[in-house]
C-alpha cells in the first residue's frame, strides 16, 4: 500500500472521528501523530515537532497578551462602548463586534484579534443574556474576512505579494487586498445578522462566566438597607481634624452615619488611630445624613477617583471580596465586627452576615457558613483571600475585570500591545518573537501575574494545533496534497477561465479545512501559476483567487487556530461549523471566481 493511500486513509478516519465527536479532540490529535509515526510516514522528531513549532508558541504568547488586555480592563472598556452604541439591537451588536474584529485583525492577525477579543465577547454575551455561540462564530469569520483588508492581515498575503513580484514584476498595494476583503466582510456581516439565528448552533457552554458588571450595587443592596449608601469621605489638607483621635471624630454610630473603615487612598486600613491629611472615612448612611456630617466636619466626598468609584466599594485601586467561613475553619468562635482590620493588616471587614442577616451591632463570634465582606487593595484581596479557612464567592480578579474599565495596568498594556503590533506589521522580528516579547513585558510590568499567565492557556487549543501540525507536514511530504491539487486543477484547467478559478478555489479551500492556510498557499501557488501560464491567464488573477480561497477556512474547528479558540467558550461541537460556514463559503466563491477578474482581469 503506497504512502499516499495510507495517508488518505488516515486523513479520512481522522475527519470521521472529529465529526463523530465522541473522543476528546486532544486525544485524536496526538493519536494521529502517533499513528503517522507507527506507519513510518514521519519520524519521531516530526511526530512531536508541533509542540515546538512557531505556531504553537505564537498562540500561547497571544493567550497571555489577551489575558493581559482583559486583566487591565481594556476589554471591559471596549465592551462598555459596544453596549453603549449597540443598545438592545442584536443586528447592531453583531455588526459592531464583527467590524471591530476585522479592523483589529488587519492590524495584528486573525489569531491575535480573536484571542484578544474572546474574553470580552463571552462576558458581553452573558451580560446581555445571549448565547456566546451566537456571537463567537461571526466574530471568528469576521477575522478571516479582515485578513484580506490590508497586506499585513495574513502571512498568505505576503506569500501572494512575493509570488506576484517574482512572476509578473508587479506588486500588490498595501490596501489593494481590500478590493476583495471589504465585500467579503460586508457580506459576512449581512449573513450573520439575517441568517445567523437559523444557521448558528444553539449551544450552552459548560463554563459560562458570571456577569459581575453590576456587582458593587448588588452587594450594597444585600448587606445594607436599601436607602443607605456607602461613601468615602476625604480628610482634606488643613482640616481641623488632622491629628484627632478617630473615635473622637466619629464613633461607630453617630446620627445615622456608621463608620466602617478608615483607609488610605489605595484602600489599605490605617494602622494608626489618629486621622491624617488624605485619609478616607468609609461610612454608610442615608445621603442626607452623610451630607450633613460631611458639612459639619469639613470633609469632602471622594472625588480623587472621579466616576471610577462604584458605590464606595470598588475603584481602580481597591475593591471587595465576599468569603464564606469554611467548616472547621480556624476563624470559628473568633470575634469579628464591621471595621475590624484582618490579621494581615491589609483588609478590613465591611460587613458580617449569618443566614443572610447581619448580627447585632458590636463584636460577634464567627460561625461556619457566615459571610464576610472584605475591602482592600486589589493585590491584597488577591493575596489574602486564598485561604483554606474561607471559601471565595467571586474572585477579586473577576470582579475587577468586569467592574473597572481601564484599570491601573491599562497604560502599560496598551503601550506593549502597540509595540507588538508595530513589530508584527514591520516584520522587525518574527511574529512569534514579537508575541513572546509582549507576553514577557506584560508579566514584568505586572499587568498580569505568572499565575494568571499560566491560567490563560487554552491547553485544548494548544494540544490540538500541536498534534495536527505533523498531519499537515505528512500530507505535503507524501505528495498527497500535490496529487489532489494537480488532479482537480487538471480536470478544470483547459476549460473556461471561470471554471479554472473555481477549480483552484475548490482545491485550495478543501486543503484549507485540513491544514493551515499558509501551508495550503505554499502548495497551491506554484501549481496555480503553472496552470495560469499554460492557459495564458494573468498570474495576478489566479494568485488573488488563491488568496481569497486560503482565507475561507470556515468549515471545521481545525481549519485555523482562531476557529479552535472559540470552540470551548461557545460550547461548539466539531460539526457545528459547516452549516454557517457553507453559506459564508458561497460568498468567498463568488468573490474569488467573479469579482477577482473584475479588478485583476484575465
Amino acid at each position: 500500500m503506497s504512502e499516499i493511500a495510507v495517508m488518505l486513509t488516515i486523513l479520512a478516519i481522522t475527519v470521521v472521528i472529529f465529526v463523530w465527536n465522541k473522543i476528546p479532540v486532544e486525544i485524536v490529535a496526538i493519536g494521529v501523530a502517533l499513528i503517522l509515526f507507527a506507519t513510518g510516514i514521519i519520524g519521531i522528531d516530526d511526530a512531536f515537532s508541533g509542540f515546538g513549532s512557531q505556531t504553537v508558541i505564537l498562540i500561547a504568547a497571544l493567550f497571555v497578551v489577551a489575558e493581559s488586555i482583559d486583566a487591565a480592563g481594556i476589554t471591559t472598556w471596549m465592551g462598555g462602548l459596544l453596549v453603549k452604541f449597540a443598545g438592545d439591537s442584536r443586528p447592531r451588536l453583531i455588526a459592531l463586534i464583527m467590524l471591530f474584529t476585522a479592523l483589529l485583525t488587519a492590524i495584528i492577525s486573525v489569531n491575535g484579534a480573536v484571542a484578544a477579543l474572546l474574553p470580552m465577547v463571552v462576558v458581553l454575551a452573558v451580560r446581555l443574556g445571549r448565547e456566546p455561540g451566537q456571537l463567537l462564530m461571526p466574530m471568528a469569520f469576521a477575522a478571516h474576512a479582515g485578513s484580506l483588508l490590508v497586506l499585513t492581515g495574513s502571512p498568505v498575503n505576503i506569500l501572494i505579494l512575493e509570488a506576484a513580484i517574482d512572476s509578473t514584476g508587479r506588486g500588490i498595494g498595501f490596501f489593494e487586498f481590500a478590493l476583495v476583503g471589504l465585500p467579503l466582510l460586508i457580506g459576512t456581516i449581512v449573513v450573520a445578522i439575517y441568517l445567523g439565528p437559523k444557521l448558528l448552533p444553539q449551544r450552552v457552554p459548560e463554563d459560562s462566566p458570571k456577569d459581575l458588571s453590576d456587582h458593587p450595587r448588588v452587594l450594597l443592596g444585600h448587606y445594607w438597607p436599601a436607602e443607605h449608601e456607602l461613601v468615602r469621605l476625604l480628610v482634606p489638607v488643613g482640616s481641623g481634624h488632622v491629628g484627632d483621635k478617630i473615635a473622637g471624630v466619629l464613633p461607630a454610630t453617630r446620627g445615622g452615619v456608621h463608620l466602617l473603615s478608615v483607609q488610605n487612598a489605595a484602600g489599605k486600613p490605617l494602622s494608626s488611630d489618629v486621622l491624617g491629611a488624605g485619609n478616607y472615612l468609609v461610612v454608610r448612611g442615608t445621603a442626607s445624613d452623610i451630607a450633613d456630617f460631611a458639612l459639619e466636619h469639613e470633609m469632602a466626598v471622594d472625588t480623587t477617583h472621579g466616576s471610577d468609584v462604584a458605590c464606595g466599594l470598588v475603584s481602580k485601586s481597591f475593591g471587595v471580596a465576599e468569603v464564606l467561613v469554611a467548616p472547621r475553619s480556624n476563624l470559628i468562635d473568633t470575634s469579628v465586627y464591621p471595621g475590624m482590620v484582618t490579621e494581615s493588616g491589609s483588609l478590613v471587614v465591611l460587613a458580617h452576615q449569618r443566614a443572610g442577616k447581619s448580627p447585632e451591632s458590636g463584636a460577634n463570634q464567627v460561625k461556619a457558613g457566615d459571610t464576610l465582606l472584605l475591602q482592600g487593595s486589589w493585590n491584597s484581596l488577591d493575596q489574602h483571600t486564598r485561604d483554606q479557612n474561607v471559601l471565595l464567592v467571586d474572585s477579586p480578579d473577576a470582579i475587577r475585570r468586569q467592574t473597572v474599565p481601564l484599570g491601573p495596568g491599562a497604560i502599560p498594556a496598551l503601550i506593549i500591545l502597540a509595540a507588538m503590533v508595530v513589530m508584527m506589521t514591520t516584520n522587525i522580528v518574527p511574529a512569534s518573537v514579537a508575541a513572546l516579547l509582549a507576553a514577557m513585558a506584560m508579566v514584568l510590568t505586572r499587568v498580569v501575574t505568572m499565575g494568571q499567565a499560566h491560567r490563560s492557556m487554552s491547553w485544548q487549543t494548544l494540544i490540538l494545533v500541536a498534534g495536527m501540525i505533523p498531519l499537515s507536514a505528512a500530507i505535503t511530504k507524501t505528495g498527497t496534497a500535490e496529487m489532489l491539487a494537480n488532479g482537480i486543477v487538471y480536470l478544470t484547467g483547459g476549460s473556461s477561465p471561470y471554471l479554472l478559478l473555481l477549480g483552484i478555489f475548490v482545491v485550495t479551500a478543501v486543503l484549507g479545512q485540513l491544514i493551515s492556510n499558509t501551508a495550503t498557499a505554499l502548495i497551491i501557488i506554484p501549481i496555480a501559476l503553472s496552470v495560469a501560464n499554460e492557459a495564458g491567464l494573468s498570474a495576478l488573477t489566479v494568485l488573488m483567487c488563491v488568496s481569497v480561497a486560503s482565507a475561507a477556512a470556515l468549515l471545521t474547528p481545525i481549519a485555523t487556530p482562531a476557529n479552535m479558540m472559540i470552540m470551548r467558550p461557545a460550547g461548539y461541537k466539531f460539526g457545528d461549523y459547516w452549516k454557517f460556514g457553507l453559506v459564508i463559503m458561497s460568498l468567498y466563491v463568488a468573490v474569488a471566481v467573479f469579482l477577482v477578474p473584475v479588478f485583476w482581469p484575465f
